[in-house]
């Protein structure tokens, strides 16, 4: 099973839901097609006033399906595709939705997680939930545009810590670092998130739009990638770092990096 995007609708609220189970709900490569149809239909609905985009089982999102790693990886033209087209595809279709957002985080959000929770407008997550991108022990940078995205919401230090120092951050000190903005128990969280869902229907729909429209245009997306980045960006996928430290987690052994990658 590859995974699926649940989409029902409750009235003028959308339910978004990230669906792999067994797998934390990490991202397969279908999820994320998904992930873009949905949101791009969801942006053409007009009598919506909300979204919420919450996990299935009690996490949020464990990052990508490494199953299907190796199957397109170790191909640089693949392996662009994969994060330009795919990813970027489904991350910015979130991005583009002019109705408010809301991301309910539990449990674990990691590395696709963490990038989705970026794309939403207001993030409230239970005590519990866990944050990183330890995609260093796979052999792999993140992607420019979606490190940049990462660096935009959740800041230079968190981004960091996640990426260089393989970090698994707490909710609390996510709230604290301006990434989340509301903190509660597992017990309280739905209610919470249903209460933020109550206060925003009750306001101007357009003008919640048009909010939107106008904080996307003032806070861009960081600067533009640069051309040189993107071009290169992909040219490790062949190399034996990164053959290695897949082939290691999907062995369930340490990795063994050289000191002098390939």
């Amino acid at each position: 099973m590859s995974g699926k995007i649940l989409s029902e609708r409750q009235g003028p609220l959308a339910l978004v839901t990230l669906s792999h189970p067994g797998k934390f709900n990490a991202m397969s490569r279908a999820m994320w097609r998904e992930l873009r149809a949905v949101f791009t239909a969801l942006q053409t609905d007009t009598s919506l006033r909300c979204v919420v985009l919450r996990g299935e089982g009690g996490h949020f999102c464990a990052g990508g399906d490494i199953s299907e790693y190796e199957s397109f990886r170790f191909s640089e033209p693949e392996l662009r595709a994969f994060h330009e087209d795919e990813v970027w595809g489904g991350l910015q279709a979130v991005l583009d939705c002019d109705v408010p957002v809301l991301a309910q985080i539990e449990g674990n959000c990691m590395g696709a997680g963490v990038e989705i929770a970026c794309c939403c407008d207001i993030r409230i997550a239970a005590d519990s939930a866990r944050f990183g991108a330890p995609i260093g022990r796979l052999g792999f940078p993140m992607a420019p545009r979606e490190a940049a995205l990462v660096l935009r919401e959740a800041g230079a230090a968190s981004a960091r810590e996640m990426l260089l120092e393989a970090a698994v951050l707490t909710a609390p000190q996510m709230q604290v670092r301006g990434f989340l903005q509301r903190v509660v128990s597992e017990a309280a969280l739905a209610t919470e998130v249903g209460q933020s869902v109550q206060r925003i229907s009750r306001l101007a729909p357009q003008a919640a739009r048009l909010n939107k429209q106008t904080l996307r245009a003032l806070q861009p997306l960081g600067t533009e990638v640069p051309a040189a980045l993107l071009a290169g960006a992909y040219a490790y996928a062949d190399s034996a770092e990164h053959r290695e430290g897949i082939a290691s987690f999907l062995a369930k052994r340490p990795a063994e990096f050289s000191l002098s990658p390939s």
